[in-house]
């Protein structure tokens, strides 16, 4: 069976829940490919025609919001213990580079973290749970994760929609092509946020090894 006749027998309900619960999940602080999914699902939607892209979009925002909302309470119960246990479970996701990194853009940005973390691969887990480690008032955290929630989800389908649609004869016949074009681009976004989280560390190496000196001269 040519890929173009299977992926139509795949129920469209499915593919709205797969997408809602892969996209709440992953902004509940746990690693999963959450914008490959909705890349993929956007790409599929624009090659078949029983997938809604509006429904799509709707999914992917309720999965967001909610799923950044349990991830905030989560963190305001659990505290730092819960990203000292992170760490240990996810080194590669949690570890102290990447924790220091996204505590420095909460730093920087406040509530507005959580909005332009959801544009950032790596970010995109740390945004609920930080959030509510670092107690930040939650109707501000509300605000930035409604925003952010429909703003990445509904744009990012949109522009995949219409790009499929534009490109439909050509993923038509290499549709694999387009799912492992949405493929890299999940994992440049990871590998960019990791290169970042490493600068991040030698800085603050270096800064405190700047700053033990003055500190040994003063206890001198």
């Amino acid at each position: 069976m040519h890929i173009q006749e299977w992926l139509a027998t795949v129920p469209a309900l499915s593919v709205y829940l797969l997408v809602g619960l892969v996209i709440g999940v992953e902004s509940l602080g746990i690693p999963l490919p959450g914008e490959i999914v909705l890349v993929s699902a956007s790409i599929l939607a624009a090659t078949q025609d029983h997938i809604d892209p509006f429904v799509l979009g709707a999914c992917a925002s309720a999965g967001a919001i909610i799923g950044d909302s349990i991830g905030y309470l989560i963190g305001r119960k659990g505290g730092q213990p819960l990203l000292t246990w992170a760490g240990r479970k996810f080194p590669k996701h949690f570890g102290p580079d990447h924790v220091a990194l996204a505590e420095s853009k909460f730093d920087k940005w406040g509530m507005w973290a959580v909005f332009f973390g959801r544009f950032i691969a790596l970010l995109r887990i740390f945004a609920g749970p930080l959030a509510g480690v670092l107690k930040m008032p939650y109707w501000k955290f509300l605000i930035a994760n409604v925003l952010g929630g429909i703003i990445w989800a509904g744009g990012t389908t949109a522009l995949i929609y219409t790009v499929g649609i534009v490109a439909e004869p050509w993923l038509k016949r290499f549709s694999m092509w387009g799912l492992f074009a949405a493929v890299l681009f999940g994992i440049g976004s990871f590998l960019l946020m990791k290169h970042r989280a490493k600068k991040a560390a030698a800085a603050r190496e270096a800064a405190k090894a700047a700053e033990s000196p003055v500190v040994a001269t003063a206890r001198d």
